[in-house]
């Protein structure tokens, strides 16, 4: 079961989740918060799967309240569902840690799917999201004598988990283990600097070191 925190101030949005939610085989509602402030304590106490963090929220919004989550728990995936889809709302979002970003006029159906998708640990951003992503940095200039810092497997890890694909079709695309897999992403995670599949993959992207049409899926 995948077991989902819902988190928003606005009583219809959080009714109308739980009720498709709970008609869902392989998904459980543990909770329910009404703020950001709610959102931290409840993710510390239901460790929850999955959080669905809307943006603007009393007390604490939901950037704060995703940099508190995933400096605690990291394991813990934060889908932010929101109507903003600006630059001053997605980068912060997705630099505060969310692994993916939806608008609340996605369907239903997309929803529970971008839920699976971040339990498979593949990417989960609206295009619009993706778009302002794309754009909205300057790539970091690499001198000429900086060698890249990862190894030729490596980089051809990463370029498998920008296409999306799950740990288990990464090692079988490899001809490796997922446990192979898993060291080689926690490495990738760390030279990079980054925190999660969703920053990696947008480094690839920035970087030349894949096409940005798989991460646009």
């Amino acid at each position: 079961m995948i077991r989902v925190l819902i988190a928003d101030d606005h009583h219809v949005v959080r009714r109308g989740l739980l009720f498709f939610l709970k008609t869902q085989k392989d998904m459980d509602v543990v909770g329910e918060a009404t703020n950001g402030k709610q959102a931290v304590e409840l993710t510390e106490a239901l460790n929850p799967d999955i959080v669905l963090m809307d943006l603007i929220m009393p007390e604490m919004d939901g950037i704060q309240a995703t940099k508190l989550i995933k400096k605690a728990q990291p394991h813990i995936q934060v889908l932010m569902l929101t109507s903003f889809a600006d630059r001053d709302h997605v980068i912060p979002a997705i630099d505060a840690g969310a692994s993916g970003y939806q608008l609340k006029d996605i369907e239903p159906d997309e929803l529970v799917e971008s839920i699976r998708k971040l339990m498979r640990g593949e990417n989960t951003l609206h295009p619009q999201a993706t778009s302002l992503l794309m754009k909205g940095r300057e790539p970091r200039e690499i001198p000429p004598h900086e060698t890249f810092p990862l190894t030729p497997r490596e980089q051809d890890v990463l370029s498998e988990l920008t296409k999306g694909k799950s740990n288990r079709e990464i090692a079988s695309s490899l001809f490796v283990t997922e446990k192979t897999v898993k060291t080689h992403i926690s490495n990738i995670f760390t030279k990079l600097h980054v925190q999660d599949r969703t920053q990696a993959a947008l480094y690839a992207v920035k970087h030349g070191l894949t096409e940005p049409s798989s991460l646009e899926k």
